[in-house]
């Protein structure tokens, strides 16, 4: 074809003129050396066996310490293998164990010459063998040379470390390490596994599994291992302080972890030492100083854990509850998941500070209502602010169900649905700091038709917002320096998802932050240390960088000074003004809109609040039947044992264990009788109606037969 020859298919290629050379030998051992690697790499047993680069480079690391300790622990081993025999070779001139049986038989006096023959004896075997060997080396190094010599030598030396060799439970051979045990375990898993045993978390017959060993990382060692059958992770975090003596570090430094999830089961625990005091330090600024804007639906950076890894808030669909004494942090740590919603100039405030001061000012400029102080005035304004938000949170609902089910696919709020104006449901967080002012207010008032305290409703009220309030787009958060069941009632506490415990008194406290029985599975905020200012524990409803399994997560929060808050107050205004978003307070409006009463009212009535005894355990039922209105807040205040005994027709020391159960215990009141009073014992109606509360948000679960009596 024009005139050159159309080639058959199959047919090979022309050859090109010049000659292919020849690969030299050296780049073909280089490709075939490649060639092996590669397959070797990508096979399953190498993959098995190094799963990840990060393992690679360990055992590479674990490689060259080997080699560089190989001299050292080979010395060890002969010297260790010329002790073992010389103790062998003392045993066998003594003639230790014929010695051993006469004096067990009572017949030394009687063989005491025999013995002392049988010694001498060998005493001369070996000096006989010992010039035997002396000659045989000296005739090995005048036939053979001086290399057959060495040869022979380096024998009996291989020969003494066999025999000096460490071996699992031979006795005088476990690892005597100097310097710390922090130290000593990452060299030798022995010692952890002797630091489980002294802390009686396996027995001295039980062993570790080593699952990953110890890598130095985020400033301290870790290391994974899987305990014996029937020993649980939840035991180790539980005694973790005596895990941290047996190591001989700081309990603070000490993270145990359960492995979850894939990879993980219930006796796999992840343990990691800090080289230092990891809360220790200046403390970290927040990311938010430098952030121009932020997206409320995004979780708040909020602190660091004792391994640097970064911990986010999540606070849409939930509410957080902050609880610390004072000057610990609290306040900064509101501050901190505030920021998050102050630079998302579509998100609306409502910030109600009880201390009063400065803490809160800057956030005047952008709260669509503030209130700050703890006088009547401010109580019934944060009253009205609150009565506000549940008519807003029933709005909300009754629009979203008219949307279609594109724009509202699951009757919760959505990021299109806060930012679009025509909707008016912008994502709203209600910040109560030092709520415990409020809750405590005792002005008497009539809500509906019963009576109350002003405390008692605003409580209600939160109560209902926390319940629910996150699907429709309103966030609760509180802080209070006084964490007890009296301040923050349980019907309340249930509700909040969130929880962050800064230091407190006891270990009660704690639960009442963190949530009960928190303190036996081993998180405590009462433990934390005074110096520690801004570390506390975080129980998330939802996930953290630390896992989206943990129980519970110990923080440093990051910090604001008072002119970075300021400035991110002052850039929240700025990106609310250009957005059109600005309102309330911070335009000058300070009347609340008007509002349906009674449509309040009943919201609350049908909430949890009521006091009717259906499900709930015996006596407790029986005492609210008996009780009826009177045990409703701002009814009676104290009621006497006697009285519900008799009225119950129970015997007293069963009542009393009952009702113990049930977290009720009797105190003494001075009750009126004639023309004067007597102290007599009874319960307060406050503990009644919060074991009403614990019972029906489950945190106290009702016995079998209660159960069915009940229904």
């Amino acid at each position: 074809m024009n005139g050159e020859q159309a080639r058959k298919p199959g047919a090979a290629l022309d050859r090109p003129s010049a000659a292919v050379p020849p690969v030299p030998l050296r780049a073909r051992g280089r490709l075939l050396v490649s060639r092996l690697v590669d397959r070797i790499r990508t096979s399953r047993l190498f993959r098995r066996i190094l799963p990840t680069r990060r393992a690679g480079k360990q055992a590479i690391k674990d490689a060259v310490a080997w080699l560089l300790r190989s001299p050292l622990r080979l010395t060890g081993a002969i010297g260790r293998g010329l002790l073992a025999a010389l103790r062998a070779w003392r045993r066998w001139v003594r003639v230790q164990d014929y010695r051993d049986a006469v004096e067990q038989a009572e017949k030394l006096a009687e063989k005491f010459v025999e013995i002392r023959a049988l010694t001498l004896y060998r005493w001369r075997v070996t000096g006989i063998a010992a010039l035997a060997v002396l000659g045989g080396l000296v005739v090995v190094d005048l036939v053979a040379g001086p290399s057959a010599l060495w040869s022979t030598v380096g024998a009996g030396l291989l020969g003494l470390a066999v025999a000096g060799r460490r071996k699992d439970g031979a006795s005088g051979r476990t690892a005597a390490l100097g310097g710390p045990r922090t130290l000593a375990w990452t060299m030798d898993p022995q010692v952890l596994v002797d630091a489980f045993r002294d802390a009686k978390l396996i027995g001295r017959d039980e062993s570790l599994r080593l699952v990953e060993r110890a890598t130095h990382s985020g400033g301290g060692w870790s290391i994974t291992v899987d305990l014996p059958a029937t020993r649980k992770a939840a035991d180790v975090l539980k005694h973790r302080d005596a895990l941290a003596s047996a190591l001989a570090v700081d309990e603070v430094q000490l993270v145990a972890e359960r492995v979850r999830g894939r990879g993980g089961h219930a006796g796999r625990v992840f343990l990691w030492v800090a080289d230092v005091d990891p809360y220790g330090g200046p403390p970290f600024s927040s990311p938010l100083v430098r952030a121009e804007t932020w997206d409320a639906w995004r979780p708040v950076p909020f602190g660091r854990d004792a391994r640097r890894r970064k911990v986010d808030l999540s606070l849409v669909w939930t509410s957080l509850l902050v609880g610390a004494i004072p000057r610990q942090g609290k306040t900064m740590a509101v501050r901190l998941a505030a920021a998050g919603f102050i630079l998302d100039a579509f998100a609306r405030l409502y910030v109600f500070d009880g201390k009063g001061g400065k803490d809160w000012r800057a956030a005047e400029a952008v709260a669509h209502r503030f209130v700050c102080g703890d006088d009547q005035a401010q109580a019934e304004a944060v009253r009205d602010g609150l009565v506000e938000l549940v008519a807003e949170v029933q709005s909300r609902y009754a629009r979203m169900a008219e949307l279609d089910d594109e724009t509202c696919p699951e009757s919760k709020i959505t990021p299109q649905l806060s930012r679009d104006p025509a909707h008016r449901m912008p994502i709203t967080a209600v910040i109560l700091d030092e709520v415990q002012v409020f809750l405590d207010n005792p002005t008497k008032l009539t809500v509906g038709e019963r009576g109350t305290t002003l405390g008692e409703y605003i409580a209600d009220l939160l109560a209902y917002l926390a319940r629910k309030g996150p699907a429709a787009g309103i966030i609760v958060v509180l802080a209070t320096q006084r964490p007890d069941s009296q301040t923050i009632p349980s019907r309340l506490r249930s509700v909040l998802g969130t929880r962050f415990a800064l230091r407190v008194m006891d270990w009660r406290d704690s639960n009442i932050v963190l949530g009960d029985q928190m303190n036996t599975r081993g998180y405590d905020a009462s433990t934390l240390l005074p110096s520690h200012k801004g570390v506390g524990i975080l129980r998330p409803d939802g996930e953290t960088d630390a896992g989206a399994d943990a129980v519970a997560v110990t923080v440093r929060t990051f910090y604001l000074t008072n002119a970075e808050w300021r400035a991110v107050c002052t850039r929240g205004r700025l990106l609310r003004e250009i957005a059109g978003t600005l309102s309330g307070h911070a335009v000058g409006e300070h009347a609340a809109r008007a509002i349906d009463s009674a449509a309040v009212t009943d919201a609350l009535s049908a909430g949890p609040v009521s006091w009717n005894a259906e499900r709930l355990p015996e006596p407790l039922r029986g005492v609210v039947e008996f009780l009826g209105e009177e045990l409703r807040p701002g009814g009676r205040r104290f009621v006497p044992t006697a009285e519900l005994t008799d009225a119950l027709d129970v015997e007293p020391s069963g009542f009393a264990r009952q009702m113990g159960e049930l977290g009720c215990r009797p105190t003494r009141q001075y009750v009126p009788e004639g023309d004067g009073v007597r102290r007599v014992r009874g319960y307060l109606t406050a503990e009644i109606r919060d074991a009403v509360d614990r019972v029906r948000a489950g945190e106290i679960s009702p016995s079998e037969d209660d159960a069915d009596g009940a229904a």
